[in-house]
């Protein structure tokens, strides 16, 4: 197991955003390969601190040879993206790469994402959104009528929200049956209540919000 204490960043393979991976970098974050992923790092001129997977992607793996931490895990059952996960530890991690070229790929991050919610907060980025994969109880602000999506992991009833113009109180969400996409802040700031602390949820937002979600998020796990 790897620890990190501050904001942790695992990379995949897909679409990846390098100016905001840099500008994630400029702010300390710890960045990881999750395999291929360590690619996409270099080509946006930085160095992983570690590369975890079963390295069937990664290229030149060779020269990494003493360059940098080696996590190699041959098991299939999982996706390099879940060996990254129950590989290391960090209060918040954000994970870029796991959507986009592929949609197999984005439903196994959001499957790993399900299963390791209740241990961190996970952040997935895409080419729009965020998507914060949160246990508990979650403030936040955000442009007044900004969209404030909700969708459930598991089935899961929220005890109430406050600032949403659709409000949550007493609904249950479950996939294939319920969810709460496209719900709008009022004036800006919300907060919403799960009951109980151990079902995971996903909260989507504009990808502008990243920052500000990963200094909540943070601020909440310390």
């Amino acid at each position: 197991m790897i620890s990190y204490e501050g904001l942790l960043v695992i990379v995949g393979g897909g679409t990846v955003d390098h100016d905001l991976l840099r500008d994630l970098y400029l702010t300390g974050a710890h960045l990881v390969g999750a395999d291929g992923g360590a690619d996409q790092i270099v080509a946006a001129g930085l160095k992983p601190e570690a590369i975890i997977g079963d390295f069937d992607s990664l290229s030149n793996v060779d020269e990494w040879l003493g360059r940098t931490r080696l996590l190699r895990i041959p098991e299939q059952e999982t996706t390099d993206f879940e060996k990254a996960l129950y590989s290391t530890s960090a209060p918040v991690t954000i994970a870029m790469g796991m959507t986009g070229k592929r949609f197999d790929h984005t439903l196994a991050a959001l499957d790993a994402v399900t299963k390791h919610a209740r241990d961190r907060v996970v952040i997935l980025v895409d080419e729009a959104d965020i998507a914060v994969a949160l246990t508990g109880p979650f403030s936040f602000e955000v442009a007044p009528r900004e969209r404030v999506s909700v969708h459930p992991l598991l089935p899961i009833r929220f005890k109430r929200s406050i600032g949403l113009r659709y409000p949550l109180d007493g609904l249950r969400l479950a996939p294939g049956e319920r969810t709460g996409t496209s719900n709008e802040a009022v004036d800006g700031p919300f907060r919403i209540e799960p009951e109980g602390r151990t079902r995971p949820w996903l909260l989507l937002l504009d990808r502008k919000y990243l920052f500000g979600v990963a200094a909540a998020a943070t601020a909440m796990a310390g």
